[in-house]
């Protein structure tokens, strides 16, 4: 079997994709170190007994020590019974009573387990568990992260997984390109270890994509991939929904702020800035098409611009500060804007007197210089004086 490797620093594949002896015939591996397997559930009672088989089957094959913890957010469908009836020492069930989610009951679980190596994966049974070995084999080879993936070499889907659900995976993988360079990064099924695990920082996860989620946070240079087949659920529903969807692009935002933080707080920025020049230009017609003076139409769309790029930059761009008074906020966002329209002036008049030469084309040159340093002075002003980051962590789940 093919474990293949990456690093995300890089943000590119490694020209080697290696094999490894030891990952060949499942008879040949031998796995000594404990590990906890890690099951977030909601509504999976029919595929509990079901996973607890393959995994016991492979922990007495194997004589591998496994600690099988199942994260349940309160399903109240005897999802307690069925782990109940099992029996087993070393299997338990969690019922969770903070936030509900994949990624929240996932962190849970790892935080409560005991044994060296963590595993997540599905309780629907895409997950072979028979791959676990080969997974941590490749955490004993060097590797700081493993993926159960579909998209390396060996790896594959149902049949009739759907073009519109590979589609959806597709884009997503796209999406998380700029962070990893992991051919599957969506994937639920991965390892890692307890003390990379235990060195994240900011944690703060949304929706269902908690490898990606650890992958950046965890700080981790290479991930190793393990192809799998990734087999439809046959008991209960999808937890896929449209919900869950938009919850992912909330998150990849998350995630790109925490990796480029001030290139993305000052993309959001000029976006916002863009909208304002639709507001001002929109409200300057409205008050003209009301009979107002071109001085009134003038002020009117400056006046409403303004306050429409205070509220979408205190909304979006610096999410993270809008618990704080936002009179204050507002009176400095102004005064930060006023300051950066005289850079522009002053930036813009200076060299079209002295440093460009004489021609039809140097005031425009002169103009767009003096808007880019009004508009960077702008962000610098209110990134670090009136939206200033205070308390990242207590604000993390605010971005």
């Amino acid at each position: 079997m093919l474990v293949h490797k990456y690093s995300h620093r890089a943000n590119t594949r490694k020209h080697s994709i290696m094999s490894f002896h030891e990952a060949a015939p499942l008879a040949r591996i031998s796995v000594t170190v404990p590990i906890s397997i890690v099951v977030p559930t909601y509504r999976e009672c029919e595929n509990i007994p079901h996973i607890f088989n393959r995994v016991r089957a492979l922990r007495d094959s194997q004589n591998i020590e496994i600690e099988l913890i199942f994260m349940d957010d309160k399903s109240n469908d005897g999802s307690v019974e069925a782990v109940a009836a099992i029996g087993e020492d070393w299997v338990r069930i969690v019922e969770r009573n903070g936030e509900r989610g994949l990624s929240p009951a996932v962190i849970d679980g790892f935080q409560l387990a005991q044994h060296p190596v963590l595993i997540c994966m599905d309780c629907d049974l895409s997950h072979p568990p028979e791959a676990i070995p080969q997974m941590v084999l490749a955490l004993a080879s060097g590797q700081e992260f493993v993926l159960g993936s579909r998209y390396v070499k060996g790896g594959s889907t149902d049949d009739d997984w759907g073009f519109f659900r590979w589609l959806n995976s597709r884009i997503a993988t796209l999406l998380a390109a700029p962070l990893t360079s992991a051919r599957d990064p969506m994937s639920g099924f991965f390892a890692l270890r307890k003390e990379s695990f235990d060195h994240a920082r900011d944690l703060s996860p949304v929706g269902y994509k908690i490898a990606l989620e650890l992958i950046v946070k965890c700080d981790v240079d290479n991930v190793a991939e393990v192809p799998i087949h990734f087999q439809d659920r046959m008991h209960g529903e999808s937890k896929l929904t449209l919900k869950e969807q938009l919850n992912y692009l909330k998150h990849i935002r998350r995630l790109y702020i925490h990796r480029f933080a001030n290139a993305m707080y000052f993309l959001q920025f000029m976006i916002v800035g863009a909208s304002g020049v639709v507001v001002n230009l929109l409200t300057l017609s409205l008050l003209l098409w009301l009979g107002a003076s071109d001085s009134v139409g003038l002020v009117g769309g400056i006046a409403v611009s303004v306050v429409s790029n205070f509220l979408l930059n205190r909304r979006f761009t610096f999410s993270y500060a809008r618990d704080r008074n936002p009179w204050k906020q507002f009176v400095g966002f102004v005064s930060a804007s006023g300051l950066g329209m005289a850079v522009n002036y002053s930036v813009a008049l200076y060299l079209s007197k002295y440093a460009l030469p004489d021609g039809q084309g140097s005031i425009y040159l002169a103009a767009l210089a003096g808007i880019g340093s009004g508009m960077i002075f702008n962000f610098l002003g209110n990134r670090f004086v009136v939206f200033r980051k205070r308390f990242i962590k207590d604000n993390a789940k605010n971005i």
